[in-house]
């Protein structure tokens, strides 16, 4: 095996500042040195989780080599230690064993280990381990990994390898792994997950299934969700990590690649314009003409490839090309007719002869060859959103391309979930002795007007019944004729509630993640889901809450961004736009970050956000007129309890920016 490349991380806002503060940070590597790893990377950043989490994923990123990360410090439960939330979400598999490996080993010397929160596991071929800050616990948990053989083991097996290496390293010592366990490596698997070493087998990934069985009754279901919060932030950088951008595909230059991607670059065919032609109406003549009368030519009784005789000037158009022997155009305005040509009953048919007012010089009003573009010139670039505003479609067929290639936008299943739903329009009676009747499905009509509205083409699969059976049979059906699912409702902690369990228990799916920290919209669930016929083939699906106003809002933000990356946007254009606002009235804050509909309008001293009323999660009304979401940071202890009047805030935009009406007016 290959020498081992490792990196570590020192988490510290002290270190961050004055680097000889840290102490475990070169620890941790002279140790690693010393076992016969080579250490790439050694890094320090402040207890700041999106700092900690960008370094971690440019050092897992395909390329860079590393087949270990260590950190240390932030492990604790001091208010600054955040390295297990910075990177728990990223982990990709889960690996308790080392966890129990080093907490073990440090209770021994102190009980207050109990107090460290460490986490490992992989990301990509990565594997990652958190150690605490103290130099001593640094210590005692490196001697613990590396007595065994256990780390180089792990990396062994991430590595694709059989572990044999290990083993026959370890033979005779007196760490070795009991025989009954030389097959079972329990220290990257949930579940004791079992595989045997043959050349060339693949670390089989394990599921990790936090969903109540179904099968159960229902006090058996979780009392509280399994599924740990993401910040949004965390929840939109998992969705981006996981979906793929779709293929690509030739289509027509018409309107309707409005919303597609160009997946080529375009480059012009010929110099354009590919001759001399006028940016004004007027006639075409010799600079050299002196004001006076001429007589006027025009296409129809002379030939372009002809020079143009003494005397004459020719008539001509915008766009049009000029006639041999030109090399300027004279305006209609610096223009006086002198006389026409009639009809049999005096009426003017055409012009014969105009006086020219002006003297022009060489080149006026005149666009010379590929002044527009050149031959070979980039006019539009792979990666380029075709926009509906026209400048995309205008420069395609300006160049003269017919048909280009782009990337497919996704089909979009929608499905909604629940007994008591009722279709609008297909109702079917559910009136019960207590005269409870069902409910009407708001979801599927708002989510399909949505979709379409941004473009994407929508299979609508109707409702599902609460029985795991219909789930399976309707999801299938999605996976097989859409490219991503969307579904409303059964995302919650109810008995009923089976969404998750189908992904995970019956189709084999991932739940990347389950809740998240935002009101409206907690439940919200993301997934992939690999195709029978084609494991590698794995198709997201998006588990809205069944409240209206979450559904839809939670569509605007998790949703629609994933739809654009599948059809190829770039990921800094996928997201909604932001804004900063007004806020008109008084909103309270929420212990959750809140997206509180309202509309907005552009007032002469900024944009104002007017609230659309009671914003409870079933009001789907609170969307009616709303075109922005206004953001209202999670409420902290000691912090203000509201966002007064006047106050400021950002706002994602969801529609056009209102334009208020002009008193008077």
């Amino acid at each position: 095996m290959s020498k081992l490349q490792a990196a570590v991380l020192t988490v510290s806002d002290t270190a961050s500042k004055d680097a000889s503060a840290d102490r475990s940070g070169p620890s941790v590597r002279d140790i690693l040195t010393t076992n016969g790893y080579e250490v790439k990377f050694h890094g320090i950043v402040p207890d700041d989780e999106e700092t900690i989490r960008k370094v971690v994923l440019e050092w897992t990123a395909p390329g860079n080599g590393v087949d270990l990360i260590l950190t240390t410090g932030g492990t604790g439960f001091g208010v600054r230690d955040r390295t297990p939330e910075a990177i728990g979400p990223l982990l990709q598999r889960q690996a308790p064993g080392l966890v129990h490996l080093v907490l073990d080993a440090s209770l021994k010397h102190t009980a207050l280990a109990a107090l460290s929160r460490p986490i490992a596991g992989t990301i990509n071929n990565t594997l990652i381990l958190t150690l605490p800050g103290s130099v001593k616990a640094v210590n005692e948990n490196m001697e613990a990994l590396l007595a065994g053989g256990v780390l180089a083991h792990a990396v062994e097996l991430i590595r694709g390898g059989s572990g044999g290496s290990t083993h026959n390293a370890l033979q005779g010592s007196e760490h070795t792994i009991s025989s009954s366990h030389s097959h079972s490596h329990n220290h990257l698997h949930h579940h004791h997950d079992h595989h045997h070493h043959s050349s060339g087998h693949d670390v089989p990934k394990p599921r990790y299934i936090l969903s109540h069985d179904p099968s159960l009754p229902p006090p058996a279901r979780h009392r509280v969700s399994p599924y740990p919060l993401f910040s949004p932030n965390e929840a939109v950088g998992t969705i981006f990590r996981e979906i793929r951008t779709l293929s690509t595909e030739k289509k027509q230059v018409t309107p309707a690649l409005k919303g597609h991607v160009l997946a080529e670059d375009v480059y012009a065919p010929q110099d354009i314009p590919f001759m001399h032609t006028t940016s004004a109406d007027g006639y075409a003549i010799r600079s050299s003409d002196k004001p006076g009368i001429y007589k006027v030519v025009t296409s129809s009784t002379h030939k372009l490839s002809d020079v143009l005789p003494e005397g004459t000037i020719y008539r001509i158009n915008t766009g049009g090309p000029l006639p041999a022997g030109t090399d300027t155009v004279i305006m209609v305005e610096d223009t006086r007719l002198v006389s026409s040509m009639k009809d049999e009953d005096g009426e003017d048919l055409e012009e014969a002869e105009v006086e020219t007012l002006v003297e022009i010089p060489v080149g006026e009003n005149v666009r010379a060859p590929g002044s527009d573009v050149r031959k070979g010139d980039l006019a539009l670039q792979k990666g380029q959103i075709i926009h509906g505003t026209g400048g995309e479609i205008g420069t395609l067929v300006f160049v003269g391309r017919k048909e280009v290639e782009v990337y497919r936008k996704p089909i979009v299943a929608i499905l909604s979930t629940g007994n008591e739903l009722l279709d609008i329009q297909n109702p079917v009676s559910l009136t019960k002795a207590d005269g409870w009747g069902g409910i009407w499905d708001t979801n599927r009509p708002s989510l399909h007007a949505a979709l379409e509205a941004s473009g994407y083409e929508v299979l609508d699969l109707g409702i599902a019944a609460d029985t795991i059976e219909a789930h399976v049979e309707i999801i299938k059906q999605g996976l097989n004729h859409a490219d991503v699912i969307i579904t409303t409702g059964g995302t919650s902690m109810g008995a009923s509630d089976l969404l998750k369990p189908v992904i995970e228990r019956t189709l084999n799916g991932t739940i990347h993640f389950g809740r998240v920290k935002v009101k409206p919209g907690k439940p919200t669930t993301f997934a992939t889901i690999p195709m029978e016929d084609n494991p590698e083939l794995k198709k997201p699906l998006f588990a809205l809450p069944g409240n209206p106003a979450s559904a839809l809002v939670m569509f605007h933000i998790f949703v629609l961004p994933a739809l654009r990356r599948l059809a190829g946007w770039p990921v800094t254009a996928c997201q909604l736009p932001r804004v900063q606002v007004r806020i008109n009235e008084a909103m309270k804050l929420d212990p959750r970050l809140e997206l509180h509909r309202a509309i907005l309008r552009a007032e002469k001293d900024g944009i104002t956000a007017y609230s659309t009323g009671g914003q409870r999660s079933s009001r789907v009304a609170s969307l009616c007129g709303a075109n922005g979401l206004v953001i209202l940071p999670a409420k902290v202890e000691g912090g203000p309890e509201q966002i007064d009047a006047g106050g400021t805030a950002d706002a994602f935009l969801i529609g056009e920016v209102h334009i208020a009406t002009p008193p008077g007016s």
